[in-house]
């Protein structure tokens, strides 16, 4: 079973999100640019500040112990885990694909900037939490009429849906990730109260 990335109080502003692309770039002398483009999805890194994480298991409060436990458990950078994004984490008829009376498997995904000329950037979304409604033409599908793949995102139709109809999708999702370094400052300023001054991860390709 994935790990999954605890969500703990003390958690400070300002969080840093930042999608990354990787372009090779070689120019002639006329000046003249040809641009290769690594990847065609971002991968997003992540910035957490911890202003207090608490050492006092006896009174119920345990956030150093689980932060410091979560990342031996990754192994620094090793190991891959699960984020649920606070900000990036859920869509509602999210269109996944058109019907085309042959292919059964279509790839959630999600749009960024809907509302920009060509509908946006759409994005695959590799590491599904809980699939609530598949529909077609927005009627709603039985869930026995399909399955989700959890490593993938990749749905599957055990009847092909006809040509022309609509597929969106209700769901939420992770990001999944492994620390960007194999070790980290823990702080302890004050007694059994500890602070975290930067936390970074990465996306990663399934």
């Amino acid at each position: 079973m994935p790990l999954i990335f605890p969500a703990l109080p003390g958690l400070a502003w300002s969080v840093t999100k930042t999608p990354t692309f990787q372009t090779r770039i070689q120019r002639a002398v006329s000046g003249r640019e040809l641009r290769a483009l690594d990847y065609p999805y971002p991968l997003w890194q992540f910035a957490l500040v911890y202003d207090f994480l608490r050492d006092d298991p006896v009174m119920g409060y345990d956030e150093l112990r689980t932060l410091l436990g979560f990342f031996m458990q990754c192994q620094g950078a090793f190991g891959t885990f699960l984020f649920q994004d606070p900000s990036d984490w859920k869509v509602a008829g999210q269109v996944i694909g058109t019907g085309d009376a042959s292919t059964t498997v279509f790839q959630l995904q999600r749009t960024m900037g809907g509302a920009l000329s060509g509908g946006g950037f759409l994005e695959p979304i590799t590491a599904p939490n809980l699939l609530s409604a598949i529909y077609l033409n927005g009627i709603t599908q039985d869930p026995a009429s399909y399955s989700v793949d959890p490593a993938t995102g990749l749905v599957t139709f055990e009847a092909v849906p006809g040509g022309g109809l609509s597929i969106t999708a209700d769901f939420t999702y992770y990001f999944r990730c492994r620390f960007t370094d194999d070790k980290y400052d823990f702080e302890n300023f004050m007694f059994r109260l500890w602070r975290l001054k930067k936390l970074t991860f990465i996306s990663v390709r399934s």
